[in-house]
């Protein structure tokens, strides 16, 4: 258990506990910025007039890339069936302009250094005279925000000390999750964790235990994910952990495998294959579910009838991970008893906790990227 809301069983392989607790107990002494933005007592740089004027908004827009828009499209897609708004994410650049009909969008347009050179190009494409337009980065003079000047649009002021990764609970995530419907505070779980022991003693082992596999060969962090809504989490948390550890050839290769599709493409080389992976397994409880009535099977069939959708899912993941520890593969499974903001804001939590901790313990600065700058600068340079 790792919460009242997340059961976690956790890995089965774990070293050098004491090393962790302390590194963890530092962490929450020291209170970054981006441990700060964790917790319930962090003040968003919006004002409650700003989100007034914009709340009315039905259709919104979010512009950005990487963790300027992952955690967000997290939210939104994780709780989609809590939302009554529409919100469009643009996160990459596309050759051909796809046909959008004339609608009146509120755009949020997300650059932490107001330079994203994807982020420039998709919001002078996309920004129309009738939108309204918020834009979120540095209180600098960078080329967003002289932007915002010009089409006289509302800025927050993004924090420069909290990396796009790791913005989540920020403003970044937060003014679009209010605009959602959603509440900020519910998400931000960080005060109530650090007293929960369960919770502490599973990140420890956690992380213990990745460290343990890392030792061992073992790179590749795959998802079995057998939850449609989870995949932006877990997009966003592949960027968390390749980001902030795939430094000076080391590092972990996060990969999402979507069930029950996968099991018939990569699963057989999972079970069988080469032995430098670990799994992560995700299945969230719904109530809801589309029941399959014995009378509404056009021919009869034992194994599904009067089974819903989430049932079967649920035996499948059981099933294979009786699988996986009759082989002895190394995994541990997250089951969701319920699905909201809380529940949410826990795994985030969890999430950059154990990223950051992983830096530190492989003597990696997680907070910084500076290959990815690189390529940055090099594009600048041709397009010149």
């Amino acid at each position: 258990m790792l919460t009242e809301r997340i059961n976690l069983i956790n890995f089965k392989k774990n070293r050098k506990k004491k090393r962790i607790e302390t590194k963890l107990n530092n962490l929450i002494k020291k209170k970054s910025d981006i441990i700060k933005s964790l917790s319930v007592n962090y003040k968003d740089s919006f004002s409650k007039k700003l989100f007034k004027k914009h709340n009315n908004s039905k259709k919104f827009r979010i512009i950005g890339m990487g963790g300027s828009i992952l955690g967000t499209q997290a939210i939104y897609h994780y709780l989609y069936n809590k939302i009554k708004k529409k919100f469009i994410f643009i996160n990459n650049l596309q050759i051909e302009k796809k046909r959008i009909k004339k609608e009146k969008f509120t755009n949020l347009v997300i650059s932490k250094s107001g330079t994203t050179i994807e982020t420039i190009v998709n919001s002078n494409i996309l920004i129309k005279k009738r939108d309204k337009n918020i834009f979120l980065t540095e209180n600098k003079k960078n080329y967003l925000y002289l932007l915002a000047e010009k089409l006289k649009a509302d800025v927050v002021h993004h924090n420069d000390f909290i990396g796009g990764r790791y913005s989540v609970l920020s403003e970044v995530g937060m003014l679009p999750a209010e605009l959602m419907g959603l509440r900020s505070k519910n998400f931000r779980q960080f005060n109530s964790l650090i007293k929960n022991k369960k919770f502490l003693n599973s990140l420890i082992y956690n992380v213990s235990s990745i460290l343990f596999y890392i030792k061992n060969r073992k790179y590749n962090s795959i998802i079995i994910n057998y939850d449609e809504t989870a995949e932006d989490l877990f997009k966003w948390y592949q960027q968390l952990v390749a980001e902030s550890l795939g430094k000076r050839k080391k590092g972990i290769l996060p990969i999402i495998s979507n069930m029950p599709k996968d099991n018939h493409s990569v699963m057989q080389l999972y079970l069988d294959g080469f032995k430098n992976n670990f799994f992560t397994f995700f299945y969230t409880h719904e109530d809801k579910s589309k029941k399959l009535n014995k009378s509404d099977l056009i021919l009869p069939f034992k194994l599904i009838e009067n089974k819903n959708v989430s049932n079967i899912l649920f035996a499948q993941k059981k099933a294979t991970e009786k699988v996986f520890h009759k082989k002895n593969i190394p995994f541990r499974s997250f089951e969701i008893k319920k699905r909201n903001e809380k529940t949410l804001g826990e795994l985030f939590c969890f999430f950059i906790l154990e990223t950051i901790l992983l830096g530190q313990a492989l003597n990696l600065n997680p907070y910084d990227q500076p290959a990815v700058e690189l390529i940055k600068k090099e594009t600048k340079k041709i397009l010149i």
